[in-house]
């Protein structure tokens, strides 16, 4: 006796392999047309642009000393790093001022749109909630809480401190607490040179500001020591911010960045503007 060829499990294989073969097809399509989406997609054309008009435009603070300041001839760590960058792209720099920038640390605040600028500098962080909003470039430059102490000087329990909180969007009420758990008074002092003569004086031992500034009083005193202001404090790394998806403009930045890095460009304009590494951290003795 044969079987009959329209026993049941004759049939069944059939359906599943119609069903696997199915299957395939449309993950193929699937891919395919997501694939094809991305063609049909606008190309970036942020380089192309800028060659075209032969312009960067770029927004910067008012004053963020030493990454802008108003002097011509030191115009400041960015600004200077920018014309650098611009002549080695064939580039004119037109910068425009933001009175925004330089309040705080977050780039939503600062009301910029890209018909004012393609690049954003003066106090960009390179952060995960900046880079949510900005393409970021790191120009290995660092801010936080740093002290500026005299020769043999520590951190003491129950100390005057001299405290410039400068223009950054540092954490100043981090650091009062800070302070005052270790029993130490922060006197305010206005201006960085109003916090330098306090050190020169001996009205304090020991100073705190932003690590760019306590830079700047190295610069100016090289025998006074630089530390980070204890662990728990926050720091952040600087750079520039670029729109989100300008790829190719942000390809040639780096670029002329890393030729800047090799050629010893910017060891020399950080060593211009005293932006100092800092390896040490201070905190107070038990």
């Amino acid at each position: 006796m044969t079987n009959s060829p329209n026993h049941s499990g004759t049939k069944r294989p059939r359906r599943k392999t119609r069903w696997f073969v199915s299957g395939d097809l449309l993950t193929f399509a699937m891919v395919f047309g997501l694939m094809g989406a991305v063609y049909l997609l606008p190309s970036d054309t942020s380089l192309a642009e800028v060659q075209r008009t032969g312009n960067l435009k770029v927004c910067i603070p008012p004053s963020y000393p030493p990454l802008v300041t108003a002097d011509p001839a030191e115009p400041g760590y960015d600004v200077s790093l920018l014309q650098e960058l611009a002549r080695r792209m064939d580039l004119r720099l037109s910068l425009t001022q933001n009175p925004q920038m330089g309040r705080d640390f977050n780039p939503r605040n600062w009301r910029v749109t890209r018909a004012q600028c393609e690049i954003l500098a003066g106090g960009v962080i390179t952060s995960l909630t900046t880079q949510s909003f900005l393409e970021t470039i790191s120009t290995e430059v660092a801010t936080g809480w740093a002290v500026v102490l005299k020769p043999g000087a520590s951190l003491q329990p129950d100390m005057q401190v001299g405290v410039l909180p400068g223009l950054g969007g540092l954490d100043r009420l981090g650091l009062s607490s800070y302070l005052r758990a270790n029993g130490a008074q922060g006197v305010l002092r206005p201006t960085l040179d109003a916090l330098e003569a306090g050190l020169v004086e001996d009205e304090f031992k020991v100073v705190v500001t932003e690590a760019l500034g306590a830079g700047q009083l190295i610069l100016r005193h090289p025998d006074w020591q630089i530390a980070w202001l204890t662990n728990s404090l926050d720091r952040f790394n600087l750079g520039l911010g670029l729109w989100k998806g300008d790829l190719t403009l942000k390809r040639a930045v780096v670029d002329a960045l890393s030729s800047m890095e090799g050629d010893g460009t910017l060891d020399a304009l950080r060593q211009r503007y005293g932006i100092v590494p800092i390896d040490a951290v201070a905190d107070f003795s038990s």
